[in-house]
């Protein structure tokens, strides 16, 4: 095909690692957030599109349960297709793409189309599944040598072909992948070419995530602890008698919210910093946008406050977006930043006010509670008859601020900073989870995140999930879910989002 661009393409060939998010490189970030076109597999964590551009190309090109989106052939001959557009193609893999990934073939493949082409390593699941369950792979006391085995057969679904005699008979410690539907027969092998039915196993199920289950026994008993259970993939298994360390090092299962998956509703750029502490919590963070910031239809009313500024006493931040956007316009149209030197700034919440600060600019009130009512009553002790004051807001808002300060006197122009409009989801997945419910707690951070979220997922939705917990930042946020028949279980005392996660740890404590 020929290049339309007169850009040479190119493939990144990039381990998603095994799960948790946080997992995933630096440099395997860098070229998410540069790629046109990614194509991933089924292991891979659908929340690392969250990194992409909107107009990056997204395919799923996985295999589950044996069946394959794609065979090897067509994925390979998609890669070279893509790059031969001249783009930036990431092949995004499970885990390290050279261990047991096929990574190796693809990018023979793309080579010999002398496409050129980058490899960015992953964690593998071998070491990051093992350090999430609490179990060092090697240990000085325990384990020199370490073997890592395929426990799935592509080309013959009866056995898997291993030199069993070898493996059985050596001392290290022993992992297999992908072996979840061979287990009774792993087991029996070994112990059929000597090795001790009391040699100690784990088997790891949905490691690093809020999903991560362990079994632990013997190889001569671990069957009947799993006969019960339908241990499918992704599952990877321990076998030596470093699994006896478990109990001693053992950390992330007892973490406060291991094993609670809690959705995040926020926009993408301030979404980051609560992902990261519901990480830290052992939480699966579950990122499902349903906000998406874009410049108002028209900046007439903005440009015109601000070619006039100084006929303003006051400048009233209600969001982080508005401080944003207004100081965004506010380069592009080549104004001074030192216009609003005699602007009295209000911002309502902690992070609007950082916002400000940010930029060099004191804040001279924030409310001591972050809803509008609170800085009404914060400005109501200050003398604002004939007082001009600007608010550059969503297109869209609430109308309680400017309508009750212009009845205590005050003249308020109300310029539109940005409007709100909803995302388009990249996967139907997480609505797939919500509604088996798989999903513990759904977070809403303002009324808007509330209707868009009931808009994108259906109105009725919710209604019928009995398990997830609805967890809201403030009053006026749970109101809008009470009004459209929600039912609120977690409402914190002080409106902030380290707040909304604190008061969710405290639901779960015992």
């Amino acid at each position: 095909m020929n290049n339309p661009r007169n850009k040479e393409g190119k493939v990144i060939l990039i381990g998603a690692g095994p799960g948790d998010v946080g997992l995933l490189t630096l440099q395997g970030k860098h070229w998410l957030q540069k790629a046109e076109v990614i194509l991933y597999d089924h292991l891979v964590n659908e929340d690392l599109l969250r990194f992409t551009k909107n107009k990056t190309e997204v395919i799923y090109v996985g295999k589950k349960e044996g069946i394959a989106t794609l065979d090897q052939e067509k994925i390979n001959s998609l890669l070279i297709e893509k790059a031969k557009e001249g783009k930036v193609v990431v092949r995004l893999k499970g885990g390290d793409p050279f261990i047991f990934g096929r990574g190796g073939e693809e990018i023979q493949a793309v080579k010999q189309s002398k496409i050129p082409f980058l490899v960015v390593p992953g964690v593998t699941s071998v070491t990051g599944v093992a350090a999430y369950a609490g179990i060092p792979l090697t240990h000085r006391d325990l384990s020199s040598t370490l073997s890592i085995i395929t426990g799935s057969n592509e080309k013959k679904q009866g056995d898997i072909h291993i030199d069993w005699e070898k493996i059985a008979s050596r001392s290290g410690t022993l992992v297999f992948l992908m072996g979840a539907r061979k287990l009774l027969l792993i087991v029996e092998k070994l112990m059929k070419f000597g090795k001790s039915p009391d040699t100690p196993i784990a088997v790891i199920q949905w490691g690093t995530t809020a999903r991560q289950k362990t079994w632990k026994g013997t190889l001569s008993t671990i069957g009947k602890k799993t006969s019960k259970e339908k241990i499918s993939p992704p599952a990877l298994t321990i076998i030596g008698e470093v699994v006896n360390l478990k109990p001693e090092i053992e950390w992330y299962e007892h973490l406060p919210l291991f094993g609670k998956s809690i959705v995040v509703t926020r926009k993408g750029d301030q979404a980051e910093g609560m992902i990261e502490r519901l990480g830290e919590l052992g939480a699966e963070p579950v990122f499902f946008p349903v906000i998406e910031t874009i410049a108002p239809e028209d900046w007439a009313t903005l440009d015109e406050a601000l070619n006039n500024i100084s006929r303003y006493d006051g400048l009233i931040f209600t969001s982080v977006n508005g401080v944003q956007f207004f100081f965004k316009r506010l380069k592009e149209i080549q104004q001074d930043i030192r216009n609003l030197k005699n602007l009295r700034v209000y911002t309502i919440g902690p992070k609007t006010a950082e916002a400000v600060r940010n930029l060099g600019i004191c804040v001279d009130v924030v409310p001591e509670d972050f809803v509008a009512e609170s800085l009404i009553e914060s400005i109501g002790k200050e003398k604002i008859t004939g007082q001009r004051f600007l608010i550059p807001r969503a297109a869209v808002a609430r109308e309680v601020l400017p309508k009750t300060l212009r009845e205590m006197g005050a003249q308020v122009d109300i310029a539109p900073a940005y409007q709100t409009v909803l995302p388009k989801p990249k996967s139907d997945v997480f609505l797939k989870r919500l509604q088996s419910g798989d999903i513990d707690v759904l977070t809403f951070t303002s009324s808007s995140t509330v209707k868009n979220f009931l808009e994108l997922t259906g109105k009725n939705l919710l209604k019928e999930i009995k398990k997830t917990r609805i967890a809201c930042i403030g009053p006026i946020t749970a109101e809008t879910a009470k009004n459209a028949g929600l039912n609120v279980d977690i409402l914190p005392k002080e409106y902030t989002v380290p707040a909304l996660l604190e008061a969710i740890e405290d639901y779960y404590k015992p």
